[in-house]
This record gives C-alpha cells, sequence and structure tokens, in this order.
C-alpha cells in the first residue's frame, strides 16, 4: 500500500497524531478514536493492523497491554517526496513572514511617537 493511501484514511491520520506526542496503548488509542469516530474497537484495531503491517507504527508487548509508538521512517519518504513541492509554497510563506515582519515594525514605531492607529 503507498503511504498517501495510508495516510488518507482520516481515521489513521488521527492515530498517527496521537503518537506523535509519545507512546501509546491500544487500549487509549481505541478509546479515544471511538470518541471521536464512533467506530468499533475492532474497526480500530483494523486502523493499528494497517499502520503496523505499512511500517508506520511499531507495537511492543509489555505484560498483556500493547504500546504502540510512531515509526519514522515512512514519514521521511512522505517529506522527500513532499520536497519536489516546497518551491510552491516556500518563497509565498517568505514573502509573508516578511510583510508580517513589516507590519509589526510600522506599529512599533508607530506606538513609539504616540500615534493613533485607528
Amino acid at each position: 500500500m503507498h503511504a498517501f493511501d495510508i495516510l488518507g484514511d482520516p481515521v489513521r491520520r488521527r492515530i498517527l497524531e496521537l503518537l506523535a506526542d509519545g507512546e501509546a496503548t491500544s487500549g487509549a488509542i481505541s478509546d479515544a478514536v471511538r470518541a471521536e469516530f464512533g467506530i468499533s474497537q475492532p474497526a480500530v484495531s483494523q486502523h493499528l493492523k494497517v499502520l503496523r503491517e505499512a511500517g508506520f507504527a511499531t507495537v511492543r508487548a509489555v505484560g498483556t497491554r500493547r504500546i504502540y509508538a510512531v515509526d519514522a521512517g515512512p514519514m521521511r519518504d512522505v517529506d522527500a517526496w513532499l520536497d519536489r513541492f516546497r518551491g510552491f509554497w516556500t518563497p509565498r510563506l517568505d514573502a509573508l513572514g516578511t510583510e508580517l515582519a513589516r507590519g509589526k515594525r510600522g506599529r512599533r514605531l508607530r506606538d513609539s511617537r504616540g500615534e493613533d492607529i485607528s
């Protein structure tokens, strides 16, 4: 399965978001996802299995609990693919940053002169 097929599903994206904050038990993941999406525990388990088999998540057993974590390898592959397209938005974001800095500088100058901006 292609990385974007995996990431295209909102439930799997949410699971990865939860795991980005740190390791989590399958129960904690299931509770959060079930509350947000209204799906069954077996459905959540299936999504975890897809993430695991695609290499996006790892699992380790601690007693009877299963602890999941993000595996960054596939994310690096996605990042490398997206790198080809960064040129489309990076200059615009840089220009936006410049305009925001100009606005802050202009407000500071007006404030230091006691000018009313309203």
